[in-house]
């Protein structure tokens, strides 16, 4: 009973390592090349920084999947994004957006959170 419990876990942490991969690579890339992307950074008051969040968001999904065999790697992509969206939440609380609009800053927050210390 235990080692399925142990299978389980290792299953669900890999598809969460991957949905975080997937998410902020994408996002990261949206940094480059969307005009809507652009326009948010603008209003979050962070247009100078775009490129910069962009790329460490790619740098840091290809982080995670490395850490499917360097779990160090892993730990350190998770607690760079997990502080990212710490930050993003202190963003979205500063420039006053609702409570639904914070809402995906602070869930990957407290995914990268999990894997950083659970996952790897």
């Amino acid at each position: 009973m235990r080692w399925q419990k142990v299978v389980l876990s290792l299953h669900l942490n890999f598809y969460l390592i991957f949905f975080s991969a997937l998410s902020f690579f994408g996002y990261g890339t949206a940094c480059f090349l969307s005009a809507r992307m652009n326009r948010e950074f603008e209003r979050y008051r962070l247009g100078s920084q775009r490129v910069m969040v962009g790329a460490l968001q790619v740098a840091a999904s290809l982080g995670l999947l490395a850490g499917l065999s360097q779990p160090w790697m892993g730990r350190s992509a998770a607690a760079g994004l997990a502080l990212m969206m710490l930050v993003a939440v202190g963003v979205r609380i500063r420039i006053k957006d609702s409570s639904f609009q914070t809402t995906p800053a602070l869930f990957y927050l407290l995914l990268n959170a999990y894997l950083c210390f659970a996952a790897f």
